[in-house]
């Protein structure tokens, strides 16, 4: 499906005239290793994602059975009511910020973020940003595998609870039953794959709704099972400065869990037709969808916490207790079908556009997840997930270096490029294209992200900065932006930039 090394990259819509170049841009010869029909530029055709798709994907994301807990959490802190729906307000309006600035990018360029990259730190130098975002991503898709997989258990034993005998033994740390089901889930998700980026989009749009459902409705029922009278607190809130900081703290970690697919966002925003579609698909399903999952866990915990004085981990837990077997099983249907959705969105995308990036000629998007879902499966992920060391120091380790990815591509392109990006010279290994810098690599991006990575690291793990940790997300982003922004050669940037094009004319397209 990708192109003969010998063509060339032609432009299909120039949208600015050069400032100035002494060189072709559009001449230059395309690569096998850096292009395959995958890795090219989306067409005006296949720009699928509405309004609605963003919506229902961000629905998924939002409501997820790990968000829950992190916002029921916030209780531990000594947050109230009021104070987590401001604490994920805060963080709701910096993660559109920051995802907006992401999909304008993917909108314009339509390319993927393994591509992307190469805008900042060059054609060869763009495998470190990637190769970082593939890892957590794999580790996280075995990890959100297994938890599905756990729903899915609870879903069987109560409609067949003879099937409790096989979750008993032991196969390598998961009981017969946990196999079945972490399998069976595995291998739903390698069936949407399959399918591609057009199947994940509808995949996500028919799960969207039905999460958003089934949370009003777990949320109503409580209400009513309390006649009303919410637990707005579960122990004497936090005044003053302390509140202030929690406040600001969840905010500021609400974006960290985002920092993953704030930094691919535009695998799903190159598909989009227009900025406005981003910007209004954004808005329902960030901030305006983050509220109302705000006011739902406030209104889920609040209600538990009067009856019985029990904290709750996550809507799961209320779940297992309502006593219609009906109801019971729709609630953990609706569960299982979000968790494979995010799965899907947040760690199944983005490790198959890396490693179709590392051997374009080779490995195409459905083969690339193929053999990232398979590597998800052999790190036995449970035992990730039951080893806090493991979540702390290594996956928390490297979701510390996201900010700093983050700052040095958002600094390039808006405000080193101001937007200007020779698309067809991502694709190009000759020595005159204007993304190759030193051997492929751009090392004064390199240089920045270094000792910004080492900051956010040390502030993420080390226990002595405890009272920051939470913005170490923000800290390694600033750091390492600014620092680009004093170093970077933005002479070079504007000389090299003959012109600007929305997509590779790509016949498999």
């Amino acid at each position: 499906m990708s192109q003969s090394p010998a063509q060339s990259i032609a432009l299909e819509v120039p949208v600015a005239a050069p400032r100035s170049s002494s060189r072709s841009c559009g001449d230059l010869p395309l690569s096998p290793r850096l292009h395959n029909s995958d890795l090219a530029p989306t067409q005006a055709e296949g720009r699928r994602w509405g309004y609605y798709s963003l919506f229902a994907l961000w629905t998924n994301d939002v409501h997820n059975i790990a968000n829950y807990s992190f916002a029921i959490g916030l209780y531990a802190l000594g947050l109230g009511g009021w104070q987590i729906v401001l604490s994920l307000a805060i963080g709701a309006l910096l993660v559109y910020l920051f995802m907006n600035l992401s999909g304008y990018m993917g909108q314009k360029t339509g390319v993927p973020f393994p591509v992307m990259s190469r805008i900042s730190f060059g054609i060869h130098g763009a495998q470190i940003p990637a190769l970082i975002r593939a890892v957590i991503a794999i580790a996280w898709f075995g990890i959100q595998t297994y938890l599905a997989s756990v729903v899915l258990r609870v879903l069987l034993t109560a409609l067949a609870p003879s099937l409790a005998a096989y979750d008993q033994n032991a196969i390598l740390g998961l009981s017969s039953l946990g196999w079945v089901c972490f399998v069976s889930i595995w291998l739903v998700q390698l069936v949407i794959l399959a399918y591609g980026m057009e199947m994940v989009r509808r995949y996500e749009g028919f799960a969207g709704p039905v999460i958003l459902f089934t949370v009003a409705a777990l949320a109503a029922w409580m209400y009513f099972k309390v006649d009303g009278n919410i637990a707005w607190s579960i122990r004497e809130p936090l005044t003053g400065a302390e509140m202030w900081r929690n406040i600001f703290a969840g905010g500021a970690l609400w974006l960290a869990i985002y920092g993953t697919l704030i930094l691919n966002f535009c695998d799903f925003a190159r598909s989009s037709p227009c900025r406005k579609t981003i910007r209004i698909g954004n808005f329902w399903g960030l901030p305006v969808n983050i509220l109302v999952f705000a006011a739902i866990t406030v209104l889920l915990c609040g209600a538990q916490f009067s009856i019985d004085g029990r904290i709750i981990e996550s809507p799961t837990d209320i779940i297992r207790s309502i006593p219609n077997t009906l109801l019971l099983c729709l609630g953990c249907l609706a569960f299982l079908i979000v968790t494979v959705a995010v799965n899907i969105m947040a760690n199944f995308v983005a490790p198959a556009f890396v490693l179709s990036n590392l051997a374009p000629r080779y490995l195409n998007f459905r083969r690339a997840g193929m053999i990232s879902a398979a590597l998800a499966v052999l790190i036995l992920p449970w035992n990730l997930y039951n080893s806090p060391l493991v979540i702390v120091y290594f996956l928390s380790g490297l979701g510390a270096l996201l900010g700093p990815l983050y700052g040095v591509i958002m600094v390039d392109y808006w405000l080193v490029r101001k937007g200007r990006v020779n698309v067809p010279q991502l694709y190009t290994e000759d020595p005159q294209g204007a993304y190759y810098y030193s051997r492929g690599v751009n090392l004064r991006a390199v240089a920045a992200f270094i000792p910004a990575a080492v900051i956010a690291i040390v502030l993420a793990l080390v226990p002595h900065f405890e009272p920051v940790s939470p913005f170490s997300w923000l800290f390694g982003a600033a750091i390492a932006g600014f620092v680009y922004l004093l170093i970077a050669d933005r002479r070079r940037a504007f000389e090299e930039v003959d012109g600007e094009s929305i997509a590779v004319a790509n016949a498999s397209h």
